[in-house]
């Protein structure tokens, strides 16, 4: 595989935009790791092996364990992971999977219950911008490690 393009070298614009986007994420209730276990989880899923990569590093540098990294792909059945982290995971899924049936009742109402309307809504940002990196990453065709 050939590495098509570094967004921010062709398109400076576009990818300052997108650290716009980081920034606000810096300004919400989600903590660091949290942050951190949403883009794996979502990189998993998309295939991004460039975010998977770097986004595992940056959860061990945390403190992340490499257990609980080698178990996300299975959360719902870890009992490594918190309530307050499976429904983050749960959120990650399906508004990643937002085709299949959309982010459900059953999780959003979690979610409030747990975070309230306004850190639910980050979940869903911190969810939906992950997923568009994962798209640049993706068709950029970005190198692992690079």
């Amino acid at each position: 595989m050939t590495e098509r393009f570094i967004m921010r070298e062709t398109d400076p614009a576009a990818f300052k935009a997108m650290l716009g986007l980081e920034n606000y994420l810096s300004s919400t209730s989600i903590s660091p790791l949290h942050h951190e276990l949403i883009r794996v989880r979502a990189s998993q899923i998309n295939g991004c092996a460039f975010c998977i990569d770097k986004h595992t590093q940056d959860a061990r540098k945390l403190g992340e364990t490499e257990q609980r990294l080698y178990l996300l792909s299975a959360w719902r059945e870890s009992p490594q992971f918190s309530e307050e982290e499976r429904i983050i995971l749960a959120i990650t899924e399906e508004v990643t999977h937002i085709s299949q049936q959309g982010l459900t009742a059953a999780t959003y109402d979690k979610a409030v219950g747990h975070f309230g309307v306004k850190g639910t809504a980050e979940l869903i940002m911190a969810v939906n911008i992950i997923n568009a990196w994962n798209r640049i990453g993706i068709s950029s065709q970005r190198i692992p490690g690079k």
